[in-house]
């Protein structure tokens, strides 16, 4: 039988294939915090620095928002906390509402390329989610078979631009 112990166990060391193990033995996604409140193993994957983990947890239901993201314990603010920039990419990735003012340590370019990649891969918040239309953009594929040599300059200012222009609208 597993517990939610052993979960919390396989996060804090880094273990992804076990908490996938774990959940798929039924393991609950939301467990509670010693004040009650759910979240405590997203919180703690946020806090270590386990993007993997995070990102698998959020797959399979754990939310990304908590009523108050300023609230010392919501996930984008345990990334705060444990100072992983990376996680708090990814959570802007996965849909985190960030609050007015709130400093996460990512540049201007880092936070509006986090939005634009959570738009890009189908991840947006609450708030997007009712401003979105149903007017997709179009992207163009393209296709390397040697990139030796590329100045990437070119595409990072078309990513930018592209997420400059999602703000806008």
């Amino acid at each position: 039988m597993t517990t939610a112990i052993d979960l919390l166990k396989a996060i804090r060391t880094g273990r992804l294939q076990e908490v996938r193990a774990l959940l798929d033995a039924g393991t609950s996604v939301e467990i509670d915090d010693g004040r009650g409140d759910p979240g405590l193993p997203l919180g703690v994957a946020c806090f270590m620095g386990h993007v993997d983990i995070v990102r698998e947890l959020i797959s399979r239901g754990a939310k990304v928002n908590t009523a108050d993201n300023g609230q010392l314990t919501s996930p984008l603010s345990m990334a705060l906390r444990g100072r992983r920039t990376e996680v708090v990419k990814a959570l802007i990735e996965l849909g985190a509402d960030v609050p007015p003012g709130m400093v996460t340590g990512l540049t201007d370019q880092e936070m509006l390329i986090a939005r634009w990649r959570g738009r890009h891969y189908g991840a947006t918040s609450t708030s997007e989610a009712a401003e979105s239309s149903d007017e997709h953009p179009v992207f163009e594929e393209i296709e390397m078979i040697r990139c030796y040599g590329t100045d990437t300059s070119v595409l990072d200012a078309d990513l930018i631009r592209a997420a400059r222009d999602m703000d806008k609208k």
